[in-house]
Parts: structure tokens; sequence; C-alpha cells
């Protein structure tokens, strides 16, 4: 008699652990209810990620043994490595982020300038990504140029705000630090060792690598982690939402509750010309992106901003200025001007200053509120994308070239 053989079973695949700042206040509420945890404990946890950006489980002190050692089990706590940093005179700070999978990521701390979004100065601006690459494939952008790999997840958003912010904190106090990590390592109290930590970041834009549109549901899950009181707490009228054109995303997002701010990147007058440089426009041309902008403009109540990259040659005539003032006009929209930023490997050129002052003049003189952009960073591959795309045609560290640490 033959035995029926022996069948393998593989093993059970464990679903990956979901990073624990990608969960909101409510959802820790009910978890923690389900544990038997009261519930002053998810105020303790809110307090160690987001006020005193603490990333190991270990030093959450105030919190029992167990529970930590539950939430360890349940969850991660990621944090970004800085791969490199690159400082321009002017302060502006480029990070270039490797995420847990070994993806790259960039993210561009921008000090204060009062013609930037029509804020005040004495601020810190953080423009952060929200796709690792890009698939929208504008001719002008170092994002797309090595292709769009994924979305990143509202725990990786959010992080590139608290890794910036760990950083600059071990910049500027690494004296303090250092005097006081005996105290620590000698404290018996229960009471949190480290203090909550100054707010660096002040306003954010997301228009770093990546459509955010394109990335809704994690966007708005980490949005609300970056606003709530309980997390970062940045305003909702701090925060700047960009897009490339997503025209159904844009009524969706006026529907939203949050007060959110809107930036459209134009670059185009004309379905010719945008089509040219934005393949997005084929799908969504100018009538339906106007439409749309024209419902969040109703629904709001806010004036939302243009955003328009000038190019030598392809959208800096004068006509287009005087048709970007109609475009302005009718959304009751401010416009930023952005002088092209070099990327190798791309051959399109910034115009001439005096092309840039006509092209500014023609929109004043049309009462629309403009303003030139004096880019910042150009001496440190401030496009976006462009320093992730050369460090990926280098050597990407690995295990036998590590990242520096990670400040914790």
């Amino acid at each position: 008699m033959t035995r029926p053989k022996t069948v393998a079973v593989p093993p059970a695949v464990q679903p990956p652990l979901r990073d624990i700042k990608s969960l909101r206040r409510d959802d820790l509420e009910r978890l923690f209810k389900e544990w038997g945890e009261p519930k002053f404990r998810v105020d303790q946890l809110l307090d160690w990620l987001y006020a005193r950006r603490i990333s190991s489980w270990e030093a959450m002190t105030n919190l029992p043994q167990s529970l930590r050692t539950r939430l360890a089990l349940e969850f991660t706590l990621h944090t970004p490595l800085l791969v490199t940093r690159q400082g321009a005179p002017d302060q502006t700070q480029k990070f270039l982020w490797r995420l847990a999978d070994n993806a790259l990521i960039e993210s561009v701390l921008i000090p204060a300038n009062p013609a930037l979004y029509g804020e005040p100065s004495d601020r810190h601006t953080l423009c952060v990504s929200t796709q690792v690459g890009c698939a929208y494939g504008c001719k002008f952008c170092a994002s797309g140029l090595a292709g769009w790999k994924r979305n990143l997840e509202p725990n990786e958003i959010v992080e590139q705000v608290l890794a910036t912010e760990r950083w600059h904190t071990a910049e500027n106090l690494k004296s303090e630090i250092s005097n006081l990590k005996p105290q620590i390592a000698n404290s018996t109290s229960s009471s949190p060792p480290f203090p909550p930590a100054e707010r660096l970041v002040s306003n954010l834009v997301i228009m770093g690598m990546g459509e955010p549109l394109a990335n809704y549901a994690s966007l708005m899950r980490a949005l609300c982690l970056l606003n709530a009181s309980w997390g970062v707490g940045i305003g909702a009228r701090k925060i700047t939402v960009s897009t490339s054109g997503l025209a159904p995303q844009i009524r969706q997002l006026a529907d939203e509750p949050w007060q959110f701010r809107l930036a459209v990147s134009l670059h185009g007058v004309t379905d010719a010309v945008r089509s040219s440089l934005m393949p997005i426009n084929r799908k969504y041309p100018l009538g339906d992106l106007l439409d749309a902008c024209d419902y969040y403009v109703r629904k709001k109540g806010r004036m939302i901003s243009l955003e328009y990259v000038l190019i030598a040659g392809v959208n800096d005539h004068l006509d287009h200025s005087r048709r970007l003032a109609d475009l302005a006009r009718r959304l009751h929209a401010r416009v930023n001007l952005i002088p092209y930023n070099p990327v190798t490997g791309l051959s399109w050129e910034r115009p001439t200053e005096a092309v840039q002052e006509a092209f500014l003049n023609i929109l004043k003189a049309g009462k629309i509120t403009a303003t030139l952009r004096r880019e910042k960073g150009l001496d440190i591959d401030a496009a976006c994308g462009q320093l992730r795309l050369r460090t990926e045609q280098e050597v990407l560290p690995g295990p036998e070239n590590p990242a520096p640490e990670k400040f914790s």
C-alpha cells in the first residue's frame, strides 16, 4: 500500500506591522480601550511621538513596560535615516532620507521668505514628498526621471517633519544633549526625561516628490496628524497642498472640513502649451481644471495659488502673461512665478531676468497679486527629485555603506 505523499504547508504569511504614526487619536483610544489601558495612556503616547519626537519604545519611560512590549509587538516605529544633506548660503537645507525599504525621498527646509505664499516671515517652511518618484511625467521635473515606485504611507509623510526637527535639535543642542545623557542614564524617576522640544517647522508645502492628490487617502490621514493639536499642531491654513491638476481630487479636497490651502501647478495658459509640458493636461484639460478650481474657491472661500515655472522660449511670452492674468482674475488667485531651476539631463533653460521682470509687470498691471520667487538653493540640487536621482545613480547606501545615524 502506497502511503500518501506529505505535502508541506507553507507558513502563514504575517501581514506587515503598521507604523504607530499612521494612527489617529481615535484609533488609539479604541485600541487602548480593547487592551484595558486607561485613556490617559493615549495622551502619554502622543506626547512621546509628536511633542518629544522620541523614536524608540524603551524611551517612553512613563508607559508601563508591559504596554511598551505590546506596542512593539503590534506596531513599528520607523524613523528615516539621513543619507545626505545639502545646505545653501541662504540657509535652505535639502534632506535625502532613506526609508525602511531603502527607498529615497527628499524634503527641503526653506527659511523665512515674506514673498512665499503671501505669509509673513519669521517661519520655516518644509517642502514634503508624498511618493517615491512620480508617475505624471512633467517634462521639466526631475522627480519622475527615475520613474514611480510607490506611494508613501501616512507615517512616512509625517516623519519628514519629525525627522527634520530631530536633526535641528541635534545640530543646535549637541552639548546640552551630551550633558543630559548621564542624567538620563542614572535617572530613577518615572517622569519623562526628554522635555518637549520647540517646533521648528511652522508651515508645510506638500509639493515635494510625487503628485500629492494621487496618494489622497494617505495624504489626508497624514495631514490630520500634522494638523491636530495632539499631533504636530501645524495650522490648516499654514499647510499648502499642491497638485499638477487632478480635477476630481481638487473637488474632493474642497469637500473636506479642513481649511488647507491649494496651489495648482499651471505652467501653461493654453492646452497646447500645457499638454506639451504636463501629460496630465490631456486627461484633465484647462477647462476641466479651471471648473474644479472654481468649485474649490466657492466651497472654501479662499484664494488659491497658481504656480508657474518660467521656461525660456516655452511659456514666457508676454501674451502668456496676459492670459495668465485673465485666469488668475477668474479664480481670484495669486500667482507665484518660479524661474526654471536647471535639472541635470534636461535641456530647458530659465528666461533672462529682464524677461522675468517683464512677465511679472504685466501681471501687476492687471491688478494680479503676483510674486517672482528668487529660487532658493540653486547650488544644492534644489530642483525636486534631483538629489535622489543623482544619489541613485551613484552608490545607494546599504549594509556595507551605512547611512549616517538617525536622530532620536
